[in-house]
């Protein structure tokens, strides 16, 4: 809206030449900057290395407060209002753990490889770095106006090679390691090679480790390797020319950035062995301080499940799928492979075996052109289409029938999208009765059902009249018993759900077919991009295809320089389309002669890149040791800022803010990135974050015009209720802020209108910090307004001079003062600043109409404001006689003895209504209180000489009398 209200103007200047003003606040906020970067305040010793500080007391001593923002990454368009909030919030809270006495590690370094340099360089020739760095530059100096108190020595981009080198140096430990299950932990891969070469352990196969080649023995590796490159189902977007996460796809089976169709494909990828850890990254979730909501979050995306897994025979082989319900097995009645399955191809018959039913084919006069047609259909799909698509059940029967292992029945095997093989085998064992989905697909394909968990709501046991499955834990079982009384047979009839999945679990362990088991929704990790700038792989190919890794003397292997930085793209639909990365257009960077220890020779590049999420999956450890060329951290100040102690069982930073949106992908990432460096002991902390806050979202109004399109916001006028654009009406609706829809307010502007201090002082004002608030430009001018009452009451708006008295302050002063200290502290603290704001203006307006402020006072409202609105702080402190920083002054401390009101009014109630009101001290006990209760003549009034039955006494507050 175009409606504001101004700060000062030129009268205001000439009648009141020290106002504070947005012209006074720009040169106050400016010279306190330069201050700040000058005498680097805001630097952060650490106990060792070359941000070791020798003038400093015992560093490793003194209590550390590590602060953290989620990495941002540098936009071209810059920021807006909304961006800002949480780097705001942690600066307030830094600021006051420093005046507390800690030692505060904060900074902001930039997530800066992806693809949405790439795209722009695709579009202008502009090369990535180029623009990334202009975006960067430009993001310095909006967080640098803002009075961010950073340590600048800490700041990364993750595009720096010497950043990358450790990157890859991260990729290198993963990759040479593999996860021991029996020491739960992750080891270096040269142990297992031991293993093997000494015949602790046998190698897979059956071989011995000196009778494989190289390439033999780098394909056993793989299958152990925590880093390892494989043919896999991917989500494949044509449009992109890249593959994507899971978690890169939308609900819609489209792609996230640019809203291309993804495509399920067979290629080979890099992949991260993250499900190794599950167990770990649930477990260690009840060592961190985060919301209940996240935690929720990644535990359903773990998706840790108990159950079976259970061998089905078909023809010479077998189908093994796990189950939550291995109780139901007597009611399998069909099977369910993957479209996908490996095993599909070699269970085909020719020919469509007797009986089959039409339905069943798909059309098709073979099984195997019923499979192909299938599986082209299923391929345009992504797996959440398919999870998704529901309300019509599609599948095709593969000709094929397995044995149920504890019935003896034959079940035909289909294949149907609904069954995915990122989870579980990519197989289950359908049970219609008592699962839903599993119901509709037999109702579809007429296939048999068996009721083996008996009915509870009076439906009876045959499910040919039910209208959907019966689905309970609280049942027992029927109808699910063979060869009862023999040596093999099993009868589960009679027992609970609970102790049918015990017996059957140890009956199929005992008969070699099954065994009980956890599984996991977790997939590994997809690692590989087909991008230009990204991180490229520290991985050669000799001419056998065997892959090496470089030695960390040959890091980094920086991104070279290309042509073309587009990705091959191609018509979106074209799923049969396969990747071309960028990187293999170099040749002279993709072919190299390298002397990796037997002498030189010519090696390939790996020519895929690393997704942008590896680049923040470990800044955490370069802020605290950003120039250290020998380690990724020195353990020591690893230590310090990140060590577990018994407040942080698992160690973490003390405090990342960030939006929920990252609630899985990043956060789970970098666990588990952390996880392996403390098994490998190149850290001591177990986890990365230990608090994690989620800040809210600037919303703002968007405003439409009658094609539905977003119109420049700040050109909408009002009239009578109605909004009208250039004399057109237009609609006006709630949504986020941002360039697209054209509603975004620059912080510079609200800067050069009323100052930072102001805009800090607004942000957090606006509400709760963990809940979204709208923009609201015309109230931006209240937040203004105390700070200029703030400087009245100091400075004296005509001569400059001070104003504040020498005299001491008076009782109700000094109540007044440290009941907003104790409030603010507790507020600061709890990260609740919008009520410490209000407490801060509440104490400012007392201070205007007590008429003077003595200096005593002034000092501590001015060391309370300080984090909030720092520049004017740090003025009024220089004023006031300070010839230091007030950045690491003490923060005001509350005397107990004026935050406790004198006296408090204590209601007396008689039968229920209200009779006296008296003034108690707070101290006062409940048999006091009571004897001065009755004593009181209304209260004695009000009883008239009848019988007092009860008193109920709760000092200070209430006295409740009743009466016979």
């Amino acid at each position: 809206m175009s409606e504001t209200t101004p700060a000062s103007g030129a009268a205001d200047t000439a009648t009141a030449p020290f106002r504070y003003s947005a012209a006074l606040a720009a040169e106050i906020e400016s010279r306190w900057q330069d201050i700040w970067e000058k005498e680097g305040t805001f630097h952060a010793p650490n106990p060792a290395g070359d941000l070791a500080d020798p003038a400093a007391a015992d560093v490793a001593a003194k209590p550390h407060s590590f602060i953290m923002d989620m990495f941002p990454y540098p936009s071209g368009a810059g920021l807006h209002v909304g961006h800002p909030l949480g780097y705001i919030a942690t600066d307030v809270f830094a600021r006051y753990q420093r005046m507390n006495g800690y030692n505060v590690l904060h900074t902001l370094g930039y997530d800066s490889f992806g693809l949405p340099a790439e795209q722009y360089a695709v579009q202008t020739g502009t090369h990535p770095r180029v623009s990334t760095e202009a975006n960067i530059a430009n993001m310095r100096q909006q967080l640098r106006r803002l009075g961010l108190g950073h340590d600048p020595r800490r700041s990364i981009a993750t595009i720096d090679p010497e950043y990358y080198r450790w990157t890859q140096w991260i990729f290198l430990q993963i990759f040479n390691s593999w996860y021991d299950e029996r020491a739960a932990k992750a080891r270096p891969i040269a142990e297992l090679v031991a293993e093997f070469e000494n015949g602790d352990r046998e190698v897979p196969g059956g071989r011995a480790w000196s009778e494989l080649n190289g390439a033999e023995r780098e394909d056993v590796l793989g299958e152990y390797r925590l880093a390892y490159a494989k043919e896999v189902p991917v989500n494949w977007c044509p449009g992109l020319g890249t593959v994507l996460s899971n978690e890169e796809v939308t609900a819609d089976g489209r792609s996230e950035r640019g809203n291309f169709p993804v495509f399920k494909s067979n290629l080979r990828q890099w992949m991260m062995r993250i499900t190794a850890y599950s167990d770990r990254l649930i477990a260690d979730l009840d060592l961190l301080d985060w919301p209940e909501a996240i935690k929720l979050q990644q535990r359903n995306w773990i998706g840790r499940s108990e159950g079976a897994r259970v061998d089905f025979a078909v023809g010479e082989g077998k189908i093994t799928v796990f189950t939550t319900r291995p109780d139901t097995l007597f009611g399998a009645t069909y099977m369910v492979l993957a479209p996908e399955h490996e095993l599909v191809d070699t269970i085909v018959p020719a020919a469509w075996p007797e009986g089959t039913r039409e339905a069943w084919t798909g059309g098709a006069a073979t099984p195997a052109e019923a499979v192909t047609a299938y599986r082209a259909a299923a391929a345009a799909k992504s797996d959440v289409e398919r999870q998704v698509e529901a309300k019509v059940k599609t599948g095709v029967f593969t000709g094929a029938y397995a044995v149920n292992p504890v019935s003896g029945e034959p079940v035909p095997v289909f294949i149907a999208d609904y069954v995915l093989m990122g989870y579980g085998t990519g197989a289950i064992m359908a049970v219609p009765a008592h699962d839903h989905r599993d119901f509709a697909f037999a109702r579809a394909f007429d296939l048999p059902m068996r009721c083996v968990v008996e009915p509870t709501d009076g439906r009876g046991e045959d499910p040919a009249g039910w209208d959907d499955a019966f689905d309970t834990y609280d049942s027992v079982i029927v109808n699910s018993a063979h060869d009862e009384g023999t040596e093999d047979g099993i009868a589960l009839n009679g027992l609970s759900v609970v102790d049918a999945k015990a017996a059957v679990t140890a009956w199929l362990t005992a008969h070699g077919i099954g065994e009980g088991t956890v599984n996991f929704r977790l997939r590994d990790w997809l690692f590989s991009r087909q991008r230009y700038w990204g991180e490229p792989f520290p991985i050669v190919y000799d001419e056998d295809g065997v892959m090496h890794a470089l030695p960390e003397s040959m890091l980094p292997v920086e991104v070279p320089q290309v042509d073309d930085y587009s990705p091959h793209t191609y018509d979106p639909y074209d799923s049969t389309s396969t990747p071309k990365t960028p990187l293999s257009r170099n040749e002279d960077w993709v072919t190299v002669e390298l002397d990796l220890g037997d002498g030189p020779r010519t090696y390939r590049r790996e020519t895929n890149t690393m997704p942008n999420w590896a680049g923040s999956c470990w800044y955490e450890l370069r802020y605290i040791d950003p120039s250290n060329r020998e380690q990724v951290v020195d353990p020591a100040n690893e230590r310090y800022w990140l060590g577990p102690t018994e407040q942080k069982p698992g160690g973490g930073a003390d405090l990342y803010v960030g939006g929920a949106e990252h609630a899985v992908l990043h956060l789970l990432y970098a666990r588990f990135w952390h996880k392996v460096l403390h098994d490998l002991g190149h850290v001591s902390s177990v986890e990365p974050f230990h608090k994690l806050f989620n800040q809210g979202m600037i919303t703002a109004d968007v405003y439409r015009d009658e094609r539905g399109f977003p119109v420049p916001a700040a050109e909408v006028e009002e009239r009578d209720g109605q909004y009208f654009w250039q004399g057109e009406p237009v609609k006006r609706e709630a949504g986020k802020m941002g360039k697209s829809l054209k509603n975004a307010v620059a912080p510079d502007e609200i800067a050069d209108e009323y100052g930072a201090d102001t805009l800090r002082l607004y942000e957090m004002s606006m509400g709760p910090l963990d809940v979204s608030r709208p923009w609201d430009t015309r109230a931006v001018v209240g937040s203004y307004r105390f700070l200029q009452r703030l400087w009245r009451n100091v400075v004296d708006e005509a001569t400059g001079e001070l104003v504040v008295t020498e005299e001491e302050p008076d009782e109700a002063t000094l109540r007044a003062l440290h009941k907003a200290v104790d409030g603010v502290r507790g507020d600061m603290a709890g990260l609740r600043f919008n009520t410490a704001v209000a407490k801060a203006i509440e104490l400012n307006n007392y201070l205007v109409k007590r008429g003077s402020t003595p200096r005593s006072v002034a000092e501590q409202v001015v060391l309370m404001v300080a984090p909030l609105a720092p520049h004017i702080a740090e003025e009024l402190w220089r004023r006031l006689g300070h010839g230091d920083s007030l950045a690491y002054a003490g923060y005001p401390v509350a005397d107990p003895a004026y935050v406790v009101d004198e006296t408090v009014t204590c209601v007396v109630q008689v039968k229920g209504k209200v009779k006296a009101r008296l003034e108690v001290a707070p101290s006062i006990s409940d048999a006091e209180l009571e004897a001065l209760a009755l004593a009181d003549p209304a209260v004695v009034a009000a009883i008239g000489g009848a019988e007092v039955r009860k008193v109920i006494a709760r000092a200070p507050k209430l006295v409740n009398i009743v009466t016979g």
